[in-house]
């Protein structure tokens, strides 16, 4: 006889409890190989279920190969079908990644990065979804090419001439799944016999912790108020790249001037160095309107890499690669072996709110909602702060940098922030060579509404005051 135990109130159908008991017992080795299973009739009785539960749930074992059927005999275990540790649950002990969006409930969080998710433009968005489900149902639902959809890809190489100064063809533009995903694609293309990269210094950790992961050798350039230092380019390696995010560098916020991206392209021409040009928020810039792109200057040694998760929602998980003529080819095949392609709807969708001009009119609606939030972060930094504070890189994006003198953002004060209320950034995270910044915060104010940021400052200043 079987010992089994149903549970007549789980979600999950008798059928499968039978199967499933029976299937542990054979892989646990406690019904041994040649042991004759209860007729469907015996064991539906024992039970108290009905027999087309027994006899189905015999057939898939059967179907899986844990029994064999004697005709005129009954079903018997199989043998080598038992399997001990398969039959013991995992302890699961995975370390918990933590992505900055899980502050405790009531905690005003600063984090850099996010745009205000309230403010979405949910009804003409709707729309465009409805557009896209317009099309034929096989264009729509069916797979698609690596590079992504054209209609997309047309509306983007339209956008980025008119406010990047870009010019590409529409084949040039691989549809990524957001920045990290393009920027690994570009690290596959370039990461060759050459395995240097030089970067900016501080910068996304991401982004280091992914050219490190694809082999990349990392040597920091330091950069200032400007952007880049290109005095400080190594001069003894011919690396596989530079990558820089000259419209508004991350995390301090400087803007390269013209001088220092013509020496920079100088650098790469020499060297047979591409640039990877990261514009991940420069839409967003608050004394004018979003700077020239650097591909816009050498489009055959410029990779760029463009994004709508700060200017829409990081959930739609879209991003952009615009590629130099020579790498278009392999830069497809690297994207069909990373996902085939992003979801065909939403590609479609964005391509009509593109083109209908919703995301103009969003942009320009949000550029004025942020330039009064930085206000408002600003105001209250200095009101609260005086001279203690420097405020850098705030003409562009969703955050600022502030340095705090005399304060050293370590772990312990970090915590205490947060208790009182408030998580902060600091921009030590980011740097490479660590020790220069650990007086700085990055605080993101996109996310946030004014009554917060105002209230945020000031629990800052409670607990940096009595620390001071």
């Amino acid at each position: 006889m079987i010992h089994l135990v149903l549970d007549r109130n789980s979600a999950t159908p008798l059928t499968r409890q039978v199967y499933g008991a029976i299937r542990e017992q054979i892989l646990a080795g406690a019904l041994r190989a040649g042991s004759r299973l209860p007729s469907s009739r015996e064991l539906a009785g024992q039970l108290g279920v009905s027999r087309n539960v027994v006899m189905e749930a015999f057939e898939m074992l059967y179907s899986e190969g844990f029994t064999t059927a004697r005709h005129g005999s009954g079903t018997y275990v199989a043998s080598g079908a038992s399997y001990p540790a398969a039959a013991r649950a995992p302890e699961i002990n995975a370390q918990t990644v933590s992505m900055g969006y899980d502050s405790l409930r009531g905690v005003i969080n600063f984090k850099p990065g996010t745009p205000d998710l309230r403010e979405f433009p949910l009804r003409p968005w709707l729309q465009s979804v409805k557009a896209a489900y317009l099309h034929p149902v096989e264009d729509a639902l069916g797979y698609g090419q690596p590079e992504g959809r054209i209609e997309l890809r047309r509306a983007i190489s339209d956008y980025v001439a008119h406010q990047r100064g870009l010019l590409c063809h529409p084949d040039q533009i691989i549809i990524t799944a957001g920045t990290t995903q393009a920027i690994g694609i570009a690290c596959h293309l370039l990461l060759g016999e050459r395995r240097d990269a030089v970067l900016e210094d501080p910068i996304t950790r991401d982004i280091q912790l992914i050219i490190r992961s694809q082999g990349g050798i990392i040597h920091p350039v330091a950069v200032d108020d400007q952007g880049l230092v290109v005095d400080e380019l190594p001069q003894d390696i011919a690396p596989a790249f530079v990558y820089v995010t000259p419209s508004h560098q991350f995390p301090l916020g400087g803007t390269l001037p013209i001088q220092r991206r013509i020496s920079l392209l100088e650098y790469a021409r020499q060297t047979g160095t591409f640039l990877i040009e990261d514009d991940y928020d420069s839409e967003f810039r608050f004394d004018g309107p979003p700077l020239a792109s650097l591909h816009g200057l050498a489009p055959e040694r410029v990779l760029y890499i463009g994004t709508f998760s700060k200017t829409l929602t990081p959930a739609l998980r879209t991003g952009y690669l615009i590629l130099p003529e020579s790498l278009v080819g392999e830069g497809r095949g690297r994207k069909w072996h990373c996902d085939l392609h992003n979801e065909t709807p939403t590609q479609l969708a964005l391509a009509h709110f593109i083109a209908n001009g919703g995301y103009s009119r969003h942009l320009a609606r949000m550029k004025r909602l942020y330039a009064r939030k930085r206000r408002v972060l600003e105001r209250e930094l200095r009101e609260c702060f005086g001279g203690r504070v420097k405020i850098i890189g705030s003409a562009t994006g969703l955050h600022l940098a502030a340095r705090f003198e005399g304060i050293r953002f370590g772990p312990e004060l970090l915590i205490e922030i947060e208790k009182a209320g408030v998580r902060v950034y600091p921009a030590e995270t980011h740097a490479i060579r660590p020790g220069l910044l650990d007086d700085t915060l990055l605080l993101g104010y996109g996310n946030l509404g004014e009554e917060q940021i105002i209230r945020g400052v000031r629990l800052l200043r409670g607990k940096i005051g009595k620390t001071g």
